[in-house]
């Protein structure tokens, strides 16, 4: 890797030789997914592409490439060593394509179970969220590729996205929208950001002097470069930012084409004394900086090797898959099946043999693999020579339904004028939102017919949002989520269902029993937005930090996962009972035993429960966890890692985070709600 010495020197002597016609055309797009060349200095084009799935096929020369699961389902996995292996993958098949940048990972936080983007993020919680966007761009920047998490910040619906204003007060803002973005910069050092599309408290992002120059950089220490989302800048009603002020605000670069930054209005503006040169090499400075560290300027064979579609991509792939399945009910274990006892199986549902790898399918995060393993395939592949697959669930020893929602392809969307009257029953999709909480009503009729012909019928859900199940659940005894689970989904699930892989996911998102239980859906004004406004009017309360303040009975709470074995956890111990500074930490040493008759893994979840005296604190927020795995009967430690900024509140007096001083109480438990064992801790220094 290239030194900061070095490259301060290249970036420097470049920006001395630039014109600065030249380095204003270095802060606009030119087609798509590219960004202007300087031939007589060597500055080539910085080719970006769409990808926290993968590589996509629309911006990458319309190649196929590996389909990894979806965000939602690396999520659900709750395995860092995993989220760093997909972004080292990632990086791998962008280089491997002439890619220097991946537009991801996606981050924003699941505010409502109906936004249409949500398979492409991680979790409701901020630090689910940063710990496994941590290790994933990291990976990818392993590869000197550059990361690009997005969509800062609040871009936490479809409904409006280019125009709507979210009105959020500043802690809530802080602790729960801006914190996962905070924790990366800080931790993972990513080389880009892109802006969101969304006002925020009447500021569009890009031009936000506030979240970009004053939080973003300054505050946070961000080295890399702000691009915009794709034609965020177009006029569509809503007062833009003047180019004066994304400038000032930090914005370097405008895709994919120049608006903002046309060259005759910079040039305008500057003899006009707006701006002065040394404000643009700033901006240009930041984006030489990430030039020069993805290698722009060096010979390729120093550089790291490219690769896409290999086995060890398509073996990683699985794995993401099977590590993200989340077990939700398993009545009188009818799962795992055991191919040696049944004869048949009824294989029915319409996402049993759909495909989801197409172009722009779901939107600007589609990836289109070689290859698709659908469920019914990798069953007939496990079940070849041993089990029949049938159709008939009157004939069957077990049925199989493949239930779920589905993307759109984002060509229709946009095409589409008259789509956003029409009801959404089964799309996740980017440009549109959800507007039913359930399954479509075919669904739910087939489930119901189907479990009176056979009661033992397995319902496999493929979805990202949390759905209304109150009309089958009770009849149905076992309930597979699998998370749109990519390229190698169909085997991955084969191995779960016969018990070739226990299932270890845990869900990241709370599943409401109603939509109303959510706290985003009490009006029309906290969602979708009221004259082009929306209110998080429930502050810091967000997933199940509101169904534990106002105790609501959820679905299935966060953290939430079964397995085919079972575990306990005893014997906890915290290496220290003080902490002193926001930079100390502690261990937390916890005995866990597989007290059942399989291998498997378990998550050992850490919640903090806060004094509460200096202002409002949720009744439990995730502050560590860790995930393990044990064979039959045996028994480990694990050691989950406490840091004492996890525990802080931000506080809008000192306009910066506080440690509250006092009792803490550390809860660790295998889901929100479900606690083994507490620990007590007294803080002694802010």
């Amino acid at each position: 890797m290239i030194s900061n010495e070095q490259i301060k020197e290249k970036v420097e002597g470049l920006l001395e030789e630039l014109t600065l016609e030249e380095k204003y055309k270095l802060m606009v797009g030119f087609f798509r997914f590219q960004t202007n060349t300087i031939p007589r200095l060597g500055i080539k084009t910085f080719k970006v592409t769409d990808g926290p799935l993968g590589i996509s096929q629309h911006s990458s020369m319309l190649r196929k490439n590996t389909k990894f699961p979806a965000g939602i389902n690396l999520a659900a996995s709750w395995n860092r060593e995993l989220a760093h292996e997909c972004g080292e993958a990632i990086g791998r098949e962008a280089r491997a394509t002439g890619r220097l940048c991946v537009l991801g990972p996606g981050i924003n936080i699941g505010r409502t179970p109906l936004n249409g983007r949500t398979y492409e993020y991680y979790s409701e919680d901020p630090h689910l969220t940063k710990e496994i966007a941590i290790p994933f761009v990291k990976g990818i920047q392993s590869q000197r590729i550059a990361a690009c998490p997005k969509h800062y910040v609040a871009n936490n619906q479809e409904t409006h996205r280019h125009t709507i204003d979210v009105q959020v007060d500043e802690r809530t803002l802080q602790e729960i929208y801006l914190r996962a973005f905070k924790e990366i910069v800080e931790e993972a050092d990513p080389w880009t950001i892109m802006s969101a599309y969304n006002l925020v408290n009447g500021e569009y992002v890009h031009g936000s002097y506030k979240l970009l120059k004053e939080i973003l950089i300054d505050k946070w220490g961000f080295n890399g470069f702000v691009m915009t989302d794709w034609w965020a800048t177009q006029d569509r009603g809503v007062t833009q930012p003047t180019t004066e002020m994304a400038i000032n605000a930090g914005l370097t670069l405008e895709m994919p084409v120049p608006i903002l930054y046309r060259e005759e209005v910079l040039l305008e503006n500057y003899s006009k004394g707006k701006y002065t040169e040394e404000d643009i090499n700033e901006l240009v400075r930041r984006l030489l900086r990430v030039y020069t560290q993805v290698g722009m300027f060096e010979k390729e064979k120093d550089l790291p090797k490219g690769e896409r579609n290999t086995k060890r991509h398509q073996e990683l792939a699985r794995r993401m898959a099977e590590g993200g399945i989340v077990l939700l009910k398993n009545e009188k274990q009818l799962l795992p099946l055991n191919i040696s006892e049944i004869n048949s199986i009824a294989v029915l549902g319409p996402n049993a043999k759909r495909k989801f790898g197409k172009i722009l399918l779901g939107g600007a995060a589609a990836v289109t693999p070689p290859y698709e393993i659908t469920p019914l395939k990798g069953l007939k592949e496990k079940c070849k020579g041993k089990v029949k697959i049938i159709k008939d669930p009157s004939r069957a020893d077990v049925v199989l339904l493949f239930m779920g929602l589905n993307h759109d392809s984002q060509i229709t969307l946009l095409s589409d004028k008259t789509r956003e009257d029409k009801p959404e029953f089964g799309k996740e999709s980017e440009e549109v939102d959800r507007t039913v909480f359930g399954l479509p009503i075919a669904q739910i009729k087939l489930i119901k017919k189907t479990i009176e012909i056979n009661p033992k019928t397995i319902v496999i859900l493929n979805n990202a949002n949390p759905i209304s199940m109150e009309e089958w659940i009770e009849n149905t005894p076992a309930i597979l989520e699998v998370w749109y689970p990519g390229m190698e989904g169909g085997r991955a699930i084969a191995s779960v269902l016969f018990g070739d892989v226990n299932p270890s996911g845990k869900i990241p998102l709370t599943f409401p029993k109603q939509l109303k239980d959510c706290p985003a859906h009490k009006s029309t004004k906290t969602f979708p937005g009221e004259d082009l406004k929306v209110y998080y009017e429930e502050g810091i309360y967000v997933g199940y930090r509101y169904f534990e303040k106002e105790r609501i009975e959820p679905l299935f709470p966060f953290g939430f996962g079964l397995s085919y074995t079972t575990f306990e956890i005893k014997n906890t111990t915290a290496d220290k009972s003080k902490l002193q500074s926001k930079e100390d930490s502690l261990k937390i040493t916890a005995e866990v035993i597989n007290t059942g008759e399989r291998e498997g893994s378990e998550v050992i979840q850490v919640y903090s429960e806060a004094p509460g005296k200096a202002v409002d604190r949720p009744v439990k927020e995730l502050v560590g966890f860790e995930k393990i795995f044990l064979k039959k009967g045996e028994k480990k430690n694990v050691e989950i890692q406490i840091k004492t900024k996890d525990l802080a509140f931000y506080d809008t007096k000192k306009d910066d985070w506080s440690i509250e001083q006092g009792k803490h109480i550390l809860h660790i438990g295998n889901s929100s709600t479900n606690i083994s064992t507490k620990i007590e801790i007294k803080i002694n220094s802010d």
